[in-house]
């Protein structure tokens, strides 16, 4: 599923129109990354948890060349499924 296919369900199970759908999506999206880019964790009961993981800088090596390369230190997101999600997509 695509962010399109997302909003076209919400409008219609929802029964509103698609440009509302959209705002609310985004609302929700946007929300979710102001909370990770302040370091915070977001727990959705019954779905799964997001946080961000921060790795240190290291020195790499490009595969093609087998020159050293210097990787900087980033931040990734982290996503991990919640149990009952995990059960009802194993039944």
């Amino acid at each position: 599923m695509v962010k399109s296919e997302l909003i076209q369900k919400l409008s219609e199970k929802g029964n509103i129109s698609k440009t509302l759908a959209e705002t609310v999506v985004n609302l929700i999206f946007s929300s979710m990354l102001q909370e990770l880019k302040e370091g915070k964790s977001i727990e959705i009961r019954g779905f799964g948890s997001f946080r961000v993981r921060s790795y240190k800088g290291y020195t790499g090596r490009n595969p093609r060349t087998g020159e050293k390369v210097g990787v900087i230190s980033k931040k990734l997101p982290f996503f991990r499924v919640g149990k009952e999600l995990r059960i009802r997509l194993n039944k």
